[in-house]
C-alpha cells in the first residue's frame, strides 16, 4: 500500500513505490512501442540497478504475473527485489528462469553466436539470454538486452517482445516463463483478436452459457485445473561452464 501515481499531460501513468526504489511507467504515449517500462533502484537518485519491458502488443497476462510478483518481493525488502541474479546459488541461478519453459516442451536452440536460446516445438516463440558484455545503458533503453521473450516467426518483427536486463532478480523472470508456459487458454473478446497473426493462434468460441468474462471464481478454478509442476531434479540442466553468461556476482 501506499504506492504513489501520476499522471503527465499526455495521459502516460507513472506509478512509485512508497521508498521511491522501483517505479513503473504506463506509456501509452511514449516513443516507441516499449507500453511498460519497470525499473528498481538501489538508490532512488542514481540509476537504475534492473529494467524490463513489456511491448504494446504483449499480452496483460504476461505484466500481470510479473508486477504481481514484483509486489509480492517488495513487500519483502530489497534484499528480495534488488537480488541480482547469481550462477550456481540455490535460489538466483539464472537457469531458473528456463526451468518452467523446459517443463513445457521447450528446447535448447544454438542458432546465433553469442545468444543461448529455447524455443517450443512449433518454432513461433523463444526466451533468449545473450551471454558476454552489455552496454547497462542499453539494456534500459533498447532491445539489446541480457533477456529477451518474444514471439511470432522472427525475432525482428516480433509479434510480441518482451526485455529484462542483466540484474532483474530471477523470480521476476520466472513468473513470466511460468505464466507463457502455463496452457490455460486465454479469455478474449472476439474484437480483441483483430491483432492475432494468421495461422498462429487458435481461437475457440466459447459456448452461449459461458459467453461472458471470467468471474474471479472461473480463474481460481482454472488455477487448480494446472498440472501439478515436475521436481526440478527432472530438468536437465546447461552442462558446461562456456555456456554461463557473463554476470558480476555479488
Amino acid at each position: 500500500m501506499g504506492w504513489d501515481h501520476q499522471y503527465d499531460r499526455f495521459g502516460n501513468v507513472f506509478v512509485t513505490s512508497p521508498d521511491r526504489r522501483v517505479r513503473l511507467g504506463y506509456l501509452p504515449e511514449w516513443e516507441g512501442d516499449g507500453l511498460w517500462r519497470i525499473s528498481a533502484f538501489s538508490d532512488p537518485f542514481g540509476k537504475p540497478a534492473w529494467g524490463v519491458c513489456f511491448n504494446d502488443s504483449c499480452p496483460t497476462e504476461i505484466v500481470t504475473a510479473f508486477t504481481r510478483t514484483l509486489a509480492e518481493l517488495y513487500e519483502q525488502g530489497p534484499d528480495a527485489y534488488l537480488a541480482a541474479p547469481i550462477p550456481d546459488h540455490p535460489d538466483r541461478d539464472p537457469f531458473f528462469a528456463v526451468v518452467p519453459l523446459i517443463r513445457g516442451g521447450w528446447d535448447f536452440e544454438t542458432n546465433r553466436w553469442g545468444v543461448l536460446a529455447v524455443q517450443p516445438t512449433d518454432k513461433l516463440a523463444a526466451l533468449e539470454l545473450t551471454t558476454g558484455t552489455l552496454d547497462p545503458e542499453g539494456e534500459l533503453t533498447t532491445r539489446a538486452a541480457r533477456w529477451q521473450l518474444w514471439a511470432g516467426t522472427s525475432i525482428d518483427a516480433p509479434a510480441w517482445y518482451a526485455t529484462a536486463s542483466t540484474d532483474t532478480p530471477i523470480a521476476l523472470l520466472r513468473a513470466v516463463t511460468e505464466c507463457v508456459a502455463d496452457p490455460t487458454p486465454l479469455v478474449r473478446w472476439r474484437e480483441e483478436t483483430y491483432s492475432y497473426v494468421q495461422d498462429l493462434a487458435t481461437v475457440t468460441p466459447v459456448t452461449p452459457e459461458r459467453a461472458r468474462p471470467p468471474t474471479p471464481l472461473d480463474v481460481r478454478r482454472a488455477v487448480a485445473r494446472r498440472p501439478a509442476p515436475l521436481p526440478a531434479v527432472s530438468v536437465p540442466r546447461w552442462s558446461t561452464t562456456s555456456s554461463r553468461p557473463a554476470m558480476a556476482r555479488r
